[in-house]
């Protein structure tokens, strides 16, 4: 399993939220390029990045620290917020982004996934972040009617290169991850699947690896940045 350490953007800054509330951010490195920088150095094999503004702007926001982060460092980096165009995903991935995230427009225009993982082979991702098992888009701000699982087989086909699902509930909560609802969701597909969302200790991680689904990796970050999840052993873990 792989861990992508999380640098969540808002205002040029890495911080973290509570279930997703931008009224309930910390501020963790005014300076996201050293926090990636520093996550690279202790052995992480891949980046995960939010623009949160652009989440809820609907286009890129924070796109001079995301920019920053990709010329400071050499691993493959995958960036999710505000990603609703082709134009926006072709821009992104020529500036050397590994992998973009599409999560809004999975529910709203699902044909742009499908067209864009044509285009772009192993590129192309979609976040599913649910709050009781439905879907929420728009920087987590709309709660649809669509149910997460559903959603994730409804990509079985268009050649995705992973999907990740968050338990909005869970993230930022350090609380654990919702490993039952993880699992199932991979179970129900072929997709790899990244597992995000309250990771929060060695002992949920160890939970996740033998939850059953082949997941892919997990996404940690509020206790990466706490300390409660120890980077050096984390990794350890993961690579046995």
């Amino acid at each position: 399993m792989i861990l992508y350490p999380a640098i969540d953007l808002k205002d040029g800054q890495a911080v973290r939220l509570v279930h997703g509330d931008m009224e309930r951010s910390t501020v963790f490195n005014d300076d996201p390029a050293a926090q990636a920088r520093s996550f690279v150095a202790a052995g992480c094999e891949w980046l995960h990045l939010v623009d949160l503004n652009g989440a809820f702007a609907g286009a890129p926001v924070n796109a001079a620290p995301v920019e920053a982060i990709l010329q400071g460092t050499d691993v493959p980096a995958q960036l999710g917020g505000g990603i609703r165009d082709m134009a926006t995903i072709e821009a992104w991935l020529s500036k050397g982004l590994a992998r973009v995230i599409l999560g809004t427009v999975a529910v709203e225009n699902p044909a742009l996934v499908r067209e864009a993982a044509r285009a772009f082979p192993g590129q192309v991702a979609v976040g599913i972040d649910a709050r009781n098992g439905r879907v929420a888009t728009k920087g987590w701000a709309k709660v649809t009617d669509v149910d997460a699982t559903e959603l994730a087989k409804s990509f079985e086909d268009a050649g995705v290169a992973a999907i990740i699902y968050t338990d909005i509930l869970r993230d930022g909560a350090m609380k654990g991850p919702n490993t039952e609802a993880t699992a199932a969701l991979a179970n129900a597909v072929s997709i790899p699947v990244i597992a995000s969302g309250g990771v929060s200790s060695l002992d949920d991680l160890r939970a996740l690896k033998s939850c059953g689904a082949p997941l892919n990796g997990v996404i940690s970050g509020r206790a990466l940045y706490d300390g409660a999840l120890d980077l050096g052993k984390a990794l350890k873990l993961l690579a046995d």
